[in-house]
């Protein structure tokens, strides 16, 4: 009876043994089950946040989009202004409405000069009366630096003077002009890029370069 009863108990251990086992066994794999779980929806997390997009300040792109320069020579027909011709001038001056923020934050990050050709001394106050009735000698913009000339060539003459590290021009002949002595130069044309130097970039619009919110 010693002998079965032995038998018995040995079965009875096996047998716990082997329950003990199981139950190890499928609990180290529901732990990796979670474990991998949780490093995937960790991972969903980290990618979620690296597509989102940052949100910079006008400020912020302004200062990123002028890449280190300190100072700015802006021509104004057709950039600062809704004229595109010394003749228009003559008659009116207008802002265009687009650009004034951008505008605003331009002058506080560098040292602007803004500049225009025109054809007679009433031109050249419609002009400023169009900078002042946009408010933007009040934030900034500093009426003193704001020039005058009767040639593209003055103009060019100018900047030559000025040693900028921007120039934004609408003129092509201008900016070809201009690019062997200035560091970056800002070709506004609706038309598209002109490859006409490497260090010449193109935009349709000030605010369309320097205005741009949104980067991934």
């Amino acid at each position: 009876m010693k002998a079965a009863e032995n038998r018995r108990k040995r079965l009875e251990k096996r047998e716990e043994t082997e329950e003990g086992s199981s139950t190890s066994s499928t609990s180290g794999a529901s732990t990796s089950i979670s474990l991998h779980q949780t490093q995937s929806s960790q991972r969903s997390v980290k990618n979620l946040v690296a597509e989102a997009p940052i949100e910079l300040t006008m400020a912020q792109v302004v200062k990123r989009q002028l890449n280190g320069g300190r100072k700015m020579t802006c021509q104004l027909l057709g950039v600062i202004l809704q004229e595109s011709s010394p003749e228009e001038l003559q008659k009116h001056a207008v802002v265009r409405p687009e650009v004034v923020d951008v505008l605003i934050e331009l002058a506080r990050a560098c040292d602007l000069y803004l500049m225009t050709r025109l054809l007679d001394d009433e031109s050249e106050a419609n002009v400023l009366a169009a900078l002042e009735n946009a408010g933007l000698f009040s934030v900034g913009l500093n009426r003193n630096k704001v020039l005058f000339c009767s040639t593209e060539a003055g103009r060019s003459s100018f900047v030559r003077q000025l040693e900028p590290d921007w120039h934004v021009d609408t003129s092509l002949e201008t900016i070809s002009q201009l690019s062997r002595f200035i560091r970056h130069e800002l070709h506004i044309s609706p038309i598209g890029p002109n490859h006409s130097a490497p260090n010449v970039l193109n935009a349709a619009t000030l605010e369309g370069y320097f205005g741009q919110l949104s980067q991934h």
